[in-house]
């Protein structure tokens, strides 16, 4: 899959899931360097936001317009991944005043790899939201097609109180 970083076409290294299809096994580290693997977010609805830089102005407005968004839904698993180490993403988090999310470090490639989300030439993950059922099925993606683009959020959103509503009929 191509996407563009500023007008420049990039690779992804493959096509990322598409929607009905199980969500690939990754690893990710969370802010005490714990583990965190897909299979331990089954059981419950997860959303993930997936930004190139946390350093960055998109991803820093689009990490804080899910923060704050995701408050109202705690019986949803929600992770923001990005490639920047651990250390990077707490000094963001401590410059932010963020405290309740979990920002989690792809510093080693798992995720960018099993997802098919990883920009080879440039180290870090394609821009995107996903939303998973209970079962780790997509029902929801947003892959942005220009990097420096922010996702849909308010269609994010939707997708996920359609997949809460249609869990609780």
């Amino acid at each position: 899959m191509e996407i563009t970083i500023n007008g420049e076409k990039h690779q992804l290294v493959g096509n990322p899931p598409a929607i009905g299809d199980e969500f690939p096994h990754f690893k990710v580290f969370d802010k005490d360097n714990n583990k965190i693997k897909m299979k331990e977010l089954l059981g419950k609805v997860t959303l993930l936001s997936v930004v190139p830089d946390i350093n960055t102005p998109v991803c820093s407005i689009q990490t804080k317009h899910f923060n704050s968004t995701m408050d109202e839904f705690d019986e949803v698993n929600f992770l923001t991944i990005s490639t920047n180490t651990i250390a990077d993403q707490q000094k963001w988090c401590a410059a932010e005043g963020v405290k309740k999310m979990q920002l989690v470090s792809d510093a080693e490639e798992s995720f960018g790899y099993e997802s098919k989300l990883l920009i080879p030439d440039e180290g870090i993950l394609a821009r995107s939201v996903w939303i998973l059922d209970k079962e780790g099925k997509v029902v929801y993606r947003e892959i942005v097609d220009e990097l420096v683009n922010e996702p849909k959020y308010d269609q994010a959103i939707a997708a996920l109180k359609a997949l809460l509503k249609k869990i609780k009929d």
